[in-house]
This record gives structure tokens, C-alpha cells and sequence, in this order.
């Protein structure tokens, strides 16, 4: 299969980790010749339940009993899409109660920043440097990192850049800035937290001069941090929201959140002012809402505080510069890129996934399914720690 692999799927680096995959389950993914790996990626953060999990297996197959796709988005009322958005705004705050479901975070991001412009009449949408909300034009033309844009330009104008944690740059926000869009924690950049305040300063400057707030949750929602959403540890409330990846419990999804009448200005001058085939898809949207349903009617995103501690405790090394992030959403810091490559493909080779991240080449990513038991914590983390001590002898 590999040989296929190679050369019939296109491939996005010179060197995929290229396991050829059996089958998975919980926390662990099997290869075909049947050695188990265990997961402490998550499919970046996407598998929220881990893999297979039972009761999003069951909406899944319920689903599929009654009917799969019959409409383009926002036609036909559909139970699981219906279902779905009405949880969400029972578990988010005010004003943020309507949705849009997508097929992904990157066509949700496109979503946002075509509303932001439609409702304040305004064109310059500002970012953070080193910033990473998607692939696609416009999520590409807001990413923070020239080397990746560069080839592709020109992109779409009036974006500029601010520093993320920098209060001095906010004053850049201005009366032309349709919306300032920033992930909670910065993901691509070495799971880098809002300090003193930011997000509520950033907040506060948005208000005063009629700028919209875009927060991009794509990797810090559902309960990755320890609150259902990153935000909330910040106590600042976006005007629009955009999630993702684990909100699908394994399946592809995406979604921005904003009031009802924010949203409205997606129906008129122009109709069909944003649209999408497969948007709201039955089966995804099942997925997701037992996927919601579950983390939010049980003690995991409590625990995944308990579980961030844990880690804490036992990667305690030389080596290890820092531990990163909150919650599930964590990031060692190694001396140099490097050793960073070396413990993560020797990781592989014993058993454990580990990723990197996008923008910070001496960070390794753990993000674990929230559904991680301590003992298959415990193992990962001594596992770690036994190849960094044979790096280091």
C-alpha cells in the first residue's frame, strides 16, 4: 500500500510519517503488520473521544439508516444539523447563538472574515504574526508566516499584522479594521497563551472603535483546555466564533458561531451570501453532536486539567526547555529542531505518536484524546522520558 501511497496520493512534504494503518481504536492506532501505536496527537486535535468511540460510532450508523446527503446547505431542515447548533448556543454565552456548519475550520475561517466585512461595511481584517487559521486564500492571506505564503501570492488584500501579546501594537485597530481575528492560544506558533490580560485589552479596543473579534478555537475548543472553550479561561467573548476539529469527534467538520442578527447578513444582498454542498452533512453533524453531548455531559473537560498535571509531573527532563500550553493542548520545548525530529521519530519506532507543530521547529505537540486513561498517560510520558535519556547520554 505504501508504493500506492507514494504514488498516487498527493503528498504535502517530502517526508510523511507513512504508517500504513490497520484499523484504530481508543487510544491507539494499529499498522498493518499489527503493532499498535499509542496516540498522543489526536489526529492534530480532532479526535476529542479518541478513536471509535461508541457513541459516535452509534449516531453514525443510526444515520446512515435514515438518510445521507439530499440538499445543499440551509434548504432542508435536517434533525442532527437542527440538533447540533441548538446545543451550541445552549452551551455558548450570549450573543453567540446562531451557526454555520462547514466541511472544515479553514472553509469556517473563510466564513468569518466574509461576514466580518459584510456587517461593518469595513475591508482591513488584522492578524497575528505567526498566526495559523487554514490553507485556503483567505485563511492563507491571514496566516503569519511569510515563508509558507510567499509562493502563492498575491492573496487578498488589507490584512496587517500585530504582535500576539503585544498591547502597544492594538492601537493599529482603527475605524477601518473590519475584525481582528486571533486564536485563543496560538497553535502553529508553540501553543503560545494570552499573558496580562490580552484578549479582554483586545476586546476593549474592538468596542471602541466598532472592530469585530474573531476567535479562531479550532484546536483549543471542546474541552481540550480544560474549559469547553479556550476563551473561557480569559473571560473574553468573541463576536464570532470558529471551531473545528475536535467538535467532529473523528469526523470532518467546521462551524462559526455569531448572533442571529449577525447571520442574517448572510441571507440577503447578495441571497446565498455564503453556501456550501456538503455543510451541515447528516452523518458529520450526528457525529458531532453526540460528540458534544459527550464531552459536556461527562467529567472530561475537568480532567483534562487533572491529565495536564500528570504529564506535568512525570516529564520532568534535561532536555525538556518548557512545557507549553493547558490542558491536552501541550507543546515541549527541546534545545533544537533537531532533537526534536529525533524523539519523535524514535517515539515512532517505540510505539508512541508524537507530531510537531508548524511554525516552532523545536516543539513537540501532545494532544492526546481527552478520553486518555492516566496509565496510558503514564506509559507515553515514560516512554519519552527513556529516549531522551538516550539522547542525552
Amino acid at each position: 500500500m505504501l508504493n500506492d501511497f507514494f504514488t498516487y496520493q498527493a503528498q504535502t512534504t517530502p517526508h510523511p510519517l507513512a504508517l500504513s494503518i490497520s484499523h484504530a481504536n481508543g487510544s491507539y492506532i494499529y499498522d498493518t503488520d499489527g503493532k499498535a501505536y499509542l496516540d498522543y496527537v489526536a489526529g492534530v486535535s480532532a479526535c476529542s473521544l479518541g478513536h471509535r468511540h461508541p457513541k459516535v460510532i452509534k449516531a453514525i450508523k443510526d444515520q446512515l439508516d435514515q438518510y445521507l446527503h439530499v440538499m445543499v446547505y440551509g434548504e432542508f431542515a435536517q434533525k442532527p444539523a437542527v440538533a447540533l447548533a441548538k446545543l451550541l448556543s445552549k452551551v455558548l454565552p450570549k450573543p453567540l447563538e446562531t451557526t454555520y456548519l462547514t466541511n472544515s475550520g479553514t472553509e469556517a475561517i473563510e466564513g468569518a472574515l466574509k461576514l466580518a466585512r459584510r456587517v461593518t461595511g469595513r475591508s482591513e481584517i488584522i492578524a497575528a504574526h505567526q498566526a495559523y487559521h487554514g490553507n485556503t486564500m483567505g485563511a492563507l492571506s491571514i496566516m503569519g508566516y511569510e515563508e509558507r505564503k510567499k509562493p502563492f501570492r498575491p492573496l487578498i488584500p488589507d490584512v496587517t499584522f500585530i504582535y500576539f501579546n503585544v498591547e502597544e501594537d492594538l492601537l493599529r485597530i482603527t475605524q477601518k479594521t473590519a475584525a481582528v481575528i486571533l486564536e485563543t492560544i496560538q497553535g502553529g506558533a508553540g501553543f503560545i497563551e494570552p499573558k496580562q490580560n490580552y484578549l479582554k485589552k483586545v476586546r476593549k479596543r474592538c468596542n471602541e472603535v466598532g472592530a469585530l473579534l474573531i476567535l479562531d478555537e479550532i484546536q483549543p475548543g471542546f474541552g481540550r483546555t480544560g474549559k469547553l472553550f479556550g476563551f473561557e479561561h480569559y473571560n473574553c467573548i468573541p463576536d464570532i466564533l470558529v471551531t473545528g476539529k475536535g467538535l467532529g469527534g473523528g469526523m470532518p467538520i467546521g462551524a462559526f458561531t455569531a448572533s442571529k442578527e449577525m447571520m442574517t447578513h448572510l441571507q440577503d444582498n447578495p441571497k446565498l451570501g455564503h453556501i456550501t454542498t456538503f455543510g451541515g452533512h447528516p452523518v458529520i453533524a450526528a457525529a458531532a453532536l453526540a460528540t458534544v453531548k459527550e464531552i459536556t455531559q461527562t467529567n472530561l473537560i475537568s480532567q483534562a486539567l487533572e491529565k495536564e498535571q500528570l504529564i506535568r509531573q512525570y516529564l520532568v527532563h534535561p532536555l525538556i526547555k518548557e512545557i507549553r500550553g493547558k490542558g491536552l493542548m501541550l507543546a515541549l520545548l527541546m534545545p533544537t529542531a533537531e532533537i526534536t525530529t529525533e524523539i519523535i521519530l524514535k517515539c515512532k519506532a517505540e510505539g508512541l505518536i508524537l507530531f510537531w507543530l508548524l511554525f516552532e521547529p523545536k516543539a513537540i505537540r501532545i494532544t492526546p484524546p481527552l478520553t486518555i486513561s492516566n496509565d496510558e498517560l503514564i506509559k507515553g510520558c515514560k516512554l519519552i522520558l527513556r529516549v531522551l535519556d538516550s539522547i542525552s547520554a
